[in-house]
């Protein structure tokens, strides 16, 4: 377990396939085709209301937004929400953000389809302009998004493991590790999975699901290793890939599962530079929160535009792993 993971532990208590370096080059393009905000405006205050920050991956979404903001002469006032269980304490937010008279919320909704909770955003968007940020929240009144389609997270990650276990090899089994069903992420993540793996030898055994905070995750890795022993893979979140890591080191003389993760944090990283990870699917959660801070700076009307950088697929053998920027290891925002 990462020294950040401990933190964080007790903050919440017991509870397409390319190069890095052409990747780097088509986000910076992505986002440099944004419409620039200018100097010297007025200064502004944001909302960003995230599901938790059990899992690193939305620590780098807030550093990049602070980043970003701090860019733009914009505070941000972090809300969250606890985990994914509970879209009312998102309702609460939203309102209190209306109240303060903020100039933008960014949403990293809990759930897609929450008649109570897109009903919130519309009321919200009636005096201050939303936007959807990571999670996809099905709601006519955003002003915008910046996300990526889940659907590829998964299908890219399909299709790297049919290159190596194409249709007519040796049989492979898999079982998937992922967030609670409700989430505007994990269905479409297993749709495009499940594509990218139609023309190879590899099936997928069971999914198991719930909150990604990493105690849940562990029970569910747990679950995992003890239903399906013979299993060649684990595909999970990365805070199941980080439970597995460890639950894994104290099994040294049993068959392990090859791990691959659906999106990457801190621990996938290292996982990845070790080796103790094989690939994972990357949407770099830094870059879409500047691209997000820089939507809403610059565009307060109403709009159907959704931006997002290119998913790719990292993996073991990648030489330029290192420029893969994750927030500092000390991170940690200043919640409300």
């Amino acid at each position: 377990m990462s020294k950040l993971v401990r933190r964080i532990t007790g903050h919440y208590g017991a509870t397409g396939i390319g190069t890095i370096a052409t990747f780097c080059l088509a986000l910076t393009l992505s986002v440099t085709a944004l419409p620039p905000s200018a100097a010297a405006q007025a200064h502004k205050v944001f909302c960003a209301l995230v599901p938790h920050f059990k899992d690193e991956y939305w620590l780098s979404v807030g550093f990049g937004l602070e980043q970003e903001a701090q860019r733009n002469n914009t505070d941000i006032l972090f809300f969250e929400a606890g985990g994914y269980g509970d879209p009312a304490v998102q309702i609460d937010q939203l309102e209190t953000c209306v109240t303060r008279g903020v100039d933008a919320i960014l949403i990293g909704a809990v759930a897609s389809d929450h008649n109570g909770l897109t009903e919130a955003i519309e009321r919200a968007a009636r005096d201050v302009p939303v936007f959807g940020l990571v999670n996809a929240v099905h709601s006519d009144a955003l002003a915008g998004r910046v996300g990526v389609d889940w659907r590829d997270m998964g299908y890219l990650l399909g299709q790297h493991l049919s290159t190596l276990h194409p249709a007519g090899s040796p049989a492979q089994t898999a079982v998937l590790v992922t967030g609670p069903a409700g989430s505007g992420w994990t269905g479409p993540l297993e749709a495009g999975l499940r594509e990218g793996l139609a023309r190879s030898s590899v099936t997928i055994l069971d999914v198991l699901g719930a909150d990604t905070g990493l105690r849940h995750q562990l029970a569910l890795s747990e679950q995992a290793l003890e239903r399906h022993p013979g299993a060649n893979y684990l595909i999970g979140s990365a805070p199941a890939i980080e439970a597995a890591l460890g639950l894994l080191a104290t099994r040294p003389h049993r068959d392990k599962p090859v791990l691959v993760a659906t999106y990457v944090n801190h621990t996938v990283k290292r996982g990845l530079m070790n080796a103790s990870v094989l690939a994972a699917s990357f949407d770099d959660p830094m870059v879409q929160a500047r691209m997000a801070i820089k939507m809403a700076a610059s565009a307060p009307a109403r709009s159907a535009q959704t931006l997002g950088p290119k998913v790719v697929v990292l993996t073991n053998s990648d030489d330029n792993l290192t420029e893969v920027r994750m927030s500092p290891a000390d991170y940690f925002p200043a919640l409300q």
